[in-house]
């Protein structure tokens, strides 16, 4: 990809500059995740101080879908049902929901972006659990934010956006491809800013901003997200305006043990994630 003028850059700052911070008790969240002296007590207790949060968690906590034998209460109820990465990854999903705009002037279907993305986010998470160096939590999390660039180009640059969505949509091409044609830059480089941003692990930052070339050698954490992306795709469970799918690069089918077609017949109950991507969409 050619150099950004300086143009671009400033207005691409500008952009991921307005986009909304997480919460302070999602951050606390985030930091307790990379701490590996974290106990349940430790989350339970900065969830207790958001009472959103909190009020959230429990909802969902409490849906038909985990059908848990009596009514949960508490969130030091709900990791003890639930376990500790279940309900960090509820909260970082109840703050990503929260910055989503409801409405943007490029017509971006944000209802079913989040689909797709918290099936991506949810898959990455089983993919992970099926290798020896790949970390659920982080799975989830790279799956969960790797589309985030186009919120932002939704938000801020709608014109070239909805102009990349149409011709995306008209001639089959991929939509990074088609938003390099309309803004000059695509939607994993922001994405990869906005997380920056954010102060995300310099691994996320890298899985978002390279997830259309891949490393030589790529991570595992790359793998999972990748593949969990195309397979949310050619499952078409929600969408996020690229309609292409990809098989998977050499060096990451060698990490997931097969082709595409293969990981999804090897990968689990796919259909309970995506239920499982929907009861979170609902929070």
């Amino acid at each position: 990809m050619k150099a950004m003028s300086p143009e671009l850059s400033q207005k691409l700052a500008t952009a991921v500059d307005g986009m909304p911070a997480f919460p302070k008790s999602v951050q606390k969240i985030l930091e307790l995740t990379r701490d590996v002296n974290c106990t349940p007590r430790d989350l339970v207790q900065v969830i207790d101080k958001d009472p959103v949060v909190t009020v959230k968690i429990l909802r969902v906590v409490n849906s038909a879908y985990y059908s848990l034998p009596k009514q949960i209460t508490s969130v030091n109820h709900a990791v003890v049902y639930l376990g500790f990465n279940t309900i960090k990854n509820l909260a970082l999903s109840i703050a990503a929901i929260g910055i989503l705009p409801k409405h943007n002037a490029a017509g971006f279907d944000v209802d079913n972006y989040l689909l797709h993305s918290l099936s991506t986010a949810v898959i990455a998470k089983q993919l992970a659990t099926h290798l020896d160096d790949a970390d659920p939590m982080d799975s989830f999390i790279g799956g969960l934010l790797h589309d985030f660039g186009k919120v932002v180009c939704a938000q801020f640059m709608p014109d070239e956006f909805r102009q990349a969505l149409k011709i995306s949509e008209t001639d089959g091409t991929s939509l990074h491809e088609t938003l390099q044609r309309t803004l000059g830059t695509d939607h994993a480089v922001i994405g990869a800013m906005l997380v920056e941003k954010w102060r995300f692990a310099p691994s996320l930052i890298d899985t978002i901003a390279h997830q259309y070339r891949a490393p030589d050698r790529p991570s595992e954490l790359f793998a999972c997200v990748f593949t969990a992306n195309q397979i949310s795709k050619k499952l078409r469970f929600g969408y996020a305006g690229n309609p292409l799918v990809y098989e998977l690069p050499p060096t990451v089918a060698q990490i997931m043990g097969g082709s595409l077609d293969e990981v999804i017949l090897t990968a689990g109950d796919l259909n309970a994630a995506f239920e499982e991507a929907k009861l979170f969409a609902k929070i």
